[in-house]
């Protein structure tokens, strides 16, 4: 995977492009992506005006990724699957699972970790 963070101001409503590579290392496929990160509290999901946001930054052929802290909205949520959005949605229930199985348990074991890279 390449990525590049984009810039702060000016960044078309996207936190990150890249490029996913698919397929054998002798012969893969580049498929583009844009990533949108919400730091939210959990009590404060990521709602249909977030994700409407996402989808129309998805250019042709690309998919996007939504990393949130919390999680999305159910309206959301069931809006990207009814209508066939390609869209993989990381929430802080899936970055918890993550952590935990690299052995990451506790806030200062990810400081230092995220520290490192």
């Amino acid at each position: 995977m390449e990525y590049e963070l984009t810039r702060r101001f000016r960044d078309g409503g996207r936190d990150a492009i890249g490029f996913l590579k698919l397929g054998p290392i002798t012969d893969p496929v580049k498929v583009s992506f844009a990533l949108e990160a919400k730091c939210y509290a959990y009590t404060n999901r990521v709602g249909v005006k977030e994700i409407s946001r996402l989808i129309s930054r998805i250019k042709h052929r690309e998919f996007g990724v939504l990393v949130t802290t919390s999680a999305v909205d159910s309206q959301a949520y069931k809006e990207i699957r009814q209508d066939g959005h390609p869209i993989v949605i990381l929430s802080g229930n899936d970055v918890a699972e993550t952590l935990v199985k690299a052995g990451i348990h506790t806030a200062n074991a990810c400081k230092a970790w995220l520290a490192t890279i």
